[in-house]
């Protein structure tokens, strides 16, 4: 099943989300600000990515600029900062059996679902 990490609040995520519903296909829609993604289904997500933790980070987010720009971070302590600030998330990420993508810009979902 397509599964869509959505933040309500994006405007970006609510695009993405009103593609998958003109889709007709039956999906699945996380809150990751109110169901946050525990250490390993992050991490399972970003392999199905197939980048670099850093990468899933919003890193103009100010919380990120505040307390772990200027840190050398690993890959697992990225993620952890994620779990506990999941706004650092980007969005919208949309999964398709073993593949998933980050649909920014908008254009990147087509083809993929």
């Amino acid at each position: 099943m397509i599964r869509i990490y959505h933040n309500p609040r994006c405007g970006k995520s609510r695009q993405c989300l009103a593609f998958l519903e003109k889709t007709g296909q039956e999906f699945e829609i996380i809150k990751y600000l109110e169901t946050i993604p525990t250490f390993n289904e992050l991490k399972n997500i970003i392999a199905k990515l197939g980048i670099k933790p850093i990468a899933v980070v919003r890193q103009k987010e100010k919380i990120w600029l505040e307390n772990f720009k200027a840190k050398k971070m690993s890959d697992n302590e990225i993620i952890n900062a994620m779990i506990l600030y999941p706004i650092l998330i980007e969005r919208p990420i949309v999964i398709n059996g073993e593949k998933a993508i980050i649909a920014r810009p908008i254009e990147k979902i087509n083809g993929f679902v």
